[in-house]
């Protein structure tokens, strides 16, 4: 071939590539709008995108899909081989590629909180690769994708599980460092929300612009979680999983997507019924979790709501709800409600007959929550459970628990009650009989009074101040009382 014909050759083929390049720009664009139309990718530049985002979404177009996938393929190898610190890497570009994959952002978020976390042993190393999870779906993946739930759930699923759970060795820890800081912010467990909604001093301007550009939370909208379920403990993790499911309801489009967050809801409510409330231990450090029994009508009405509508899980809701109910009674019982525990265990029986018969009673019941077989009478664990329905009441009373002191007060007095009237009168009452209740009263104070064994000095001076004159002597060599046993006191009374 000439030269002359070779570089004609050259010239054609340049300009059939132009061609070629030219038609694959306009059909490009022309593909792009239609996916845009479909809902298969998105064009459009997110608000505030950092510059690589930005970048990603206008020069590489569809094509962004394609690295992705790649990059996705090595991130999976990368996690069945265990390396999760360079899948965070390879995840943070993918998100970049693709900021409207959700899967990618939970998946990543996952990888920090429950997979990075466990690796470290030191709590606070802990504590912030499982924040990072939570900044990660609250901070970024929402501000790409407001209205996707799946976000709103992992998100809220985080508070509840990995923050308001027992699950990880270190959950007191989390709960200790998110309770400080919503102490800051809020003021105190139970907000005045008005004032962070319309703030009237330079302080209450600081805490509210925090709240909402830090923790990216509307105090309008907390305040109405709170008037729904509430009223909710706002330190705790429980009452954060509320609020982001609850916010992510009103993003549902589809009746699974409602079903996923109402089961969030009810067992977050759930959790706070059973310690929703922060009791500073006033003769020690830290704090002690508490029941929130005011969440019981609220908490029942959230499971009822989540069985009426998902008729698949219906059994499975249906057991957890009357573990609720029978907690309930219980809690009830123990904090001197009386009245309320009888109306609720009624419920029980109406709701769940084959397990809870008509003819069973309030105290039966109860005292077989004790671990009291009603039908033996082991002395050993008659005896275990009232010392330790003392020990509690007496804990509870340092605390200024003064209705959960009388609750259990009341409760060892009925153990009590229920085990001699068995015994007395029959051929085994000087060999199993109890010692009179105001005998084992005293030997549970003289135990947490002992300044060698016993309470801190601080939780001993305060309980000493609140029995005074009923603080027993110290033990002398006296010989042991009769079993013969008196009439139980009031509930609170020392004898």
């Amino acid at each position: 071939m000439t030269g002359s014909g070779s570089k004609l050759k050259k010239v054609g083929l340049v300009a059939l590539a132009g061609l070629l390049l030219t038609s694959a720009f306009y059909s490009e664009n022309s593909l792009n709008k239609r996916r845009e139309a479909l809902g298969l990718t998105r064009l459009e530049v997110p608000k505030n995108a950092p510059p690589l985002v930005a970048f990603t979404t206008v020069v590489l177009g569809g094509f962004r899909g394609l690295i992705a996938n790649a990059l996705w393929v090595r991130a999976m190898e990368l996690q069945d081989e265990d390396k999760y610190f360079e899948k965070v890497q390879l995840a943070d570009w993918i998100t970049k590629l693709t900021p409207h994959n959700t899967t990618v952002w939970i998946v990543q978020a996952w990888d920090m909180s429950y997979n990075i976390s466990i690796k470290f042993s030191d709590p606070s190393d802990r504590w912030r690769w499982v924040y990072r999870g939570i900044q990660l779906l609250r901070d970024e993946a929402l501000k790409y994708n407001p209205r996707e739930v799946p976000i709103y759930r992992e998100l809220a699923w985080h508070f509840q599980n990995k923050m308001g759970h027992n699950l990880d060795d270190m959950h007191l820890y989390y709960k200790s460092i998110w309770a400080g800081w919503m102490q800051e912010v809020l003021g105190s467990g139970h907000p005045n929300f008005d004032e962070l909604i319309d703030p009237k001093t330079p302080e209450t301007a600081v805490r509210a612009r925090r709240l909402r550009e830090e923790f990216k939370m509307d105090p309008a909208i907390m305040k109405e979680v709170d008037q729904q379920y509430g009223p909710l403990e706002w330190r705790l993790p429980e009452a954060h999983a509320i609020y982001w499911a609850v916010v992510g309801k009103r993003n549902a489009r589809k009746k699974e997507e409602l079903i996923q967050l109402r089961r969030v809801i009810y067992q977050s409510m759930d959790l706070a019924f059973k310690r929703g409330r922060l009791i500073e231990n006033k003769g020690g450090e830290g704090f002690r979790f508490g029941e929130n029994i005011d969440l019981v009508e609220k908490t029942n009405a959230a499971y009822e709501e989540a069985m009426a509508e998902d008729q698949e899980m219906r059994d499975h809701i249906a057991r957890a709800h009357k573990n609720f109910l029978l907690n309930a009674v219980n809690y009830l019982y123990v904090h001197s409600r009386p009245r309320e525990a009888e109306r609720w265990f009624k419920i029980v029986k109406e709701k769940y007959p084959k397990d809870y018969p008509e003819n069973m009673t309030l105290d039966e019941y109860v005292l077989s929550r004790f671990g009291e077989d009603l039908g033996e009478t082991d002395m050993n664990r008659t005896i275990s459970n009232i010392y330790g329905a003392l020990e509690q009441s007496y804990l509870n009373l340092i605390d200024g628990e003064i209705d959960t002191y009388n609750g259990y007060q009341a409760l060892a007095r009925t153990i009590w009650s229920r085990y001699q009237s068995k015994i007395v009168g029959g051929p085994s009452e000087k060999r199993v009989g109890l010692r009179p209740l105001s005998e084992m009263r005293d030997d549970v104070l003289r135990r947490l009074l002992d300044p060698q064994t016993g309470l801190r000095p601080e939780a001993a001076a305060i309980l000493r101040s609140q029995l005074g004159d009923a603080i027993p002597a110290p033990l002398t060599n006296a010989p042991p009382s009769s079993p013969a046993s008196p009439a139980p006191t009031a509930p609170g009374t020392s004898r």
